[in-house]
């Protein structure tokens, strides 16, 4: 159903007007009282807001109307201050109001109450109003005029005034004590949904595939219904902690780092508890409904390797299964490390690395992404890319039995396999074959060395020439 609308007839300086004498004698402040305002910004929807501006208040008992706040405010978390006369303020009561005035809310709050219907003769020009009562306003309007109901009424509907509760802008109205006197300087700070941020790298592998070039960047997204002009911008990387129930459309935290001898970061870093505070080196602003960029880092000539990955699974190592497949897709790595010796060493945001290489024509062609979590200095990143196109493998069980055990848990067996890893590609390649072994194993035979990866990995190395294919065999015992 599409939306309903209808003609709005208090507009400009009419809504103003209204306004004030619906809001009766309360002070207002606007962006023109801003004198600063500084926005920290975790991921995933979530940003502290810390407004400062100059108010004359009166003395006494008095409502403070603070508009342009965030739409998204959790209004439980704001908090008011005076910086230039501490003390001065106390806040006795605090209404949120993020209705935001339209026509439909127009409706809805002028249910049960009378409005005229303007009706023009398209033929005369002449116009007729009647008194209606409003009976509904869910989709659609329902009207009682006189002794009959009508909906879908042509023409306009008049308002006598605007509900005090309707806004043009969100505003935090406070019920204030105050005792100075003289202008003061204050801070508003509050907790808000609607502004967030995430890391993007751009990655160029060279020719060899040994080397990188890399560049970070935040985004940063604001759908907070506010706007924040020459903000002083900060960003919190780390998985910060929320309550549940006042979180769930919230999300976590996160951010990024940067600031090394050899990698370049436009972004300040610095330890904050568990986390890394990074400050933007100047204001920016944050226009509502606006996505914006800043440039995190910059690195080159980082060390990488290419690694070509056959990884096995465990279940076939205690049943008889045959063949485990032909052209076998063999997965594609690209992997580095975030040290100061390999030209980076800067904690790494978590965000999406994209990673490109030129053909030979010279241009940069897109050969995959992968995301990586916070990686902190020193840490090792490895990209998936891919999977192979030239390397494949064909994979089965040449033999299985059972030597021993009545049980699931007591159980013995002893299988073999093959695995025939082709190679069309004009340079020879290596592939690493990693096999999960499950219980308590053994590599009885190999036609090649293996290592053992981790406790329940064994790990080959396996060359293969040119145009050419290399045959893995072995032989496994496992003990449930």
């Amino acid at each position: 159903m599409r939306p309903f609308t209808i003609p709005f007839v208090l507009t400009g300086l009419a809504v103003a007007a209204q306004l004030a004498t619906a809001q009766g004698t309360e002070q207002r402040s606007t962006l023109a009282d801003q004198r600063e305002v500084a926005v920290t910004i975790y991921n995933d929807n979530l940003a502290l807001v810390k407004d400062q501006r100059r108010v004359q208040l009166k003395t006494g008992a008095g409502a403070l109307a603070f508009r342009d706040v965030s739409a998204k405010m959790r209004p439980e978390t704001a908090l008011l201050r005076s910086i230039s006369a501490p003390g001065a303020l106390s806040v006795v009561e605090q209404n949120f109001d993020f209705d935001l005035l339209t026509p439909q809310k127009m409706l809805e709050k002028y249910v049960g109450q009378t409005v005229n219907v303007v009706r023009t003769n398209p033929a005369t020009g002449a116009e007729t109003t009647e008194t209606a009562t409003v009976l509904s306003a869910n989709n659609g309007v329902v009207l009682q005029i006189g002794q009959r109901i009508e909906t879908g009424i042509p023409g306009r509907l008049v308002f006598g005034s605007v509900p005090a509760n309707l806004r043009d802008r969100p505003t935090l109205v406070m019920a204030l004590e105050n005792t100075a006197a003289t202008a003061q300087d204050v801070e508003l700070s509050y907790l808000t949904g609607g502004l967030a941020w995430k890391a993007d790298y751009v990655v160029e592998l060279n020719a060899a595939d040994d080397r990188l070039d890399m560049s970070g960047w935040v985004t940063l997204t604001n759908t907070s219904g506010a706007s924040y002009r020459n903000a002083r911008v900060q960003l919190v990387a780390g998985d910060v902690n929320q309550v549940a129930p006042e979180v769930a459309q919230r999300g976590r935290v996160l951010m990024a780092a940067p600031a090394m001898a050899k990698a370049v970061s436009d972004l300040a870093q610095e330890s904050l508890f568990e986390y890394h505070l990074y400050t933007l080196g100047r204001p920016t602003t944050i226009a509502e409904n606006q996505t914006k960029q800043v440039a995190l880092l910059s690195a080159s000539g980082v060390p990488a390797r290419k690694e070509l990955l056959l990884r096995g699974s465990d279940y076939y190592y205690q049943s008889s299964v045959g063949d485990l497949g032909q052209k076998l897709k063999v997965s594609v790595f690209v992997e580095f490390e975030n040290k100061e010796s390999a030209r980076l060493g800067l904690p790494l945001p978590k965000g999406v690395i994209r990673v490109y290489k030129k053909d030979s024509a010279g241009n940069a062609q897109f050969i995959g992404e992968d995301r990586i979590d916070h990686t902190p200095k020193g840490e090792k990143v490895s990209l998936k890319l891919g999977d192979a196109f030239d390397v494949t493998a064909d994979k089965k069980q040449t033999d299985f039995k059972k030597l021993g055990g009545t049980g699931k848990y007591n159980a013995v067996f002893e299988s073999a396999y093959e695995i025939v890893l082709k190679n069309a590609k004009k340079e020879a390649v290596v592939v690493t074959v990693q096999e999960p072994m499950p219980g308590d194993w053994q590599i009885l035979s190999a036609s090649q060395p293996h290592t053992k990866g981790a406790s329940n990995t064994a790990t080959w190395n396996v060359a293969v020439p040119a145009e050419r294919q290399t045959t893995l065999t072995y032989r496994a015992l496992v003990r449930n």
